[in-house]
C-alpha cells in the first residue's frame, strides 16, 4: 500500500502545566529523540488549529474540546481556549532520515508553534507506533533534552506566552 507524501507544513505543540512543566515524548523510530507533539497537515487546506488538535489527541490521548463529557475519558479533556497559536513559524531543513516521507525534492518544512495548557496529572496515552515513553520536566530541562533546535527554542519561550 502506497502512503501519500507528507505535506511539508506542520505544527509543534508545547504541552505544559501552570507550573511550567513540559510534556516530552520519545520517538519510537529514534531512541533518545525527545520532543513535543509534532505533526503535518493531513490536507493542504486543513486549518492549523485542527492539525494541532488532531496531533495532540493522536500522540497523547489528550482531547481538546469544549464538549462536556462524563465519560471515563473526561479526565483527558481540556477546553479549546487552552490551545493558543503563538504566531511563531520555523522554516527548517527536513532531517535526511525522514525525507523519504515527502515528495521527491522536498527538503524544507514550515512549522507553526502552538501551546497547550493542561492540568497537572492529566492522563497521557501514547500512540505506541510513534512514541515509547513520556516525561514531564521543568521547561528549561525539557528544552535541554529536545533533539530539535526549533522545539528547544519554542519551549524556552514558554514563559512569555502564558
Amino acid at each position: 500500500m502506497n502512503r501519500p507524501f507528507k505535506i511539508p507544513e506542520s505544527v509543534l505543540v508545547v504541552i505544559y502545566t501552570a507550573a511550567l512543566d513540559v510534556l516530552l515524548i520519545e520517538r519510537t523510530d529514534k531512541a533518545g529523540y525527545w520532543q513535543s507533539v509534532t505533526g503535518s497537515k493531513d490536507a493542504p487546506d486543513e486549518p492549523l488549529v485542527l492539525t494541532a488538535q488532531r496531533e495532540v489527541e493522536e500522540e497523547t490521548g489528550i482531547v481538546i474540546s469544549d464538549e462536556i463529557s462524563v465519560s471515563p475519558t473526561a479526565a483527558n479533556r481540556v477546553p479549546c481556549d487552552h490551545l493558543s497559536d503563538w504566531k511563531l513559524s520555523n522554516d527548517y531543513e527536513i532531517y535526511p532520515v525522514w525525507r523519504h516521507r515527502y515528495a521527491p525534492g522536498v527538503t524544507r518544512n514550515l512549522e507553526h508553534v502552538f501551546g497547550l495548557l493542561v492540568p497537572q496529572g492529566i492522563p497521557v496515552t501514547l500512540a505506541p507506533r510513534e512514541h515509547t515513553r513520556y516525561q514531564w520536566l521543568p521547561y528549561r530541562a525539557a528544552a535541554d533534552l529536545c533533539f530539535s533546535p526549533s522545539n528547544a527554542e519554542a519551549i524556552l519561550q514558554l514563559p512569555q506566552y502564558i
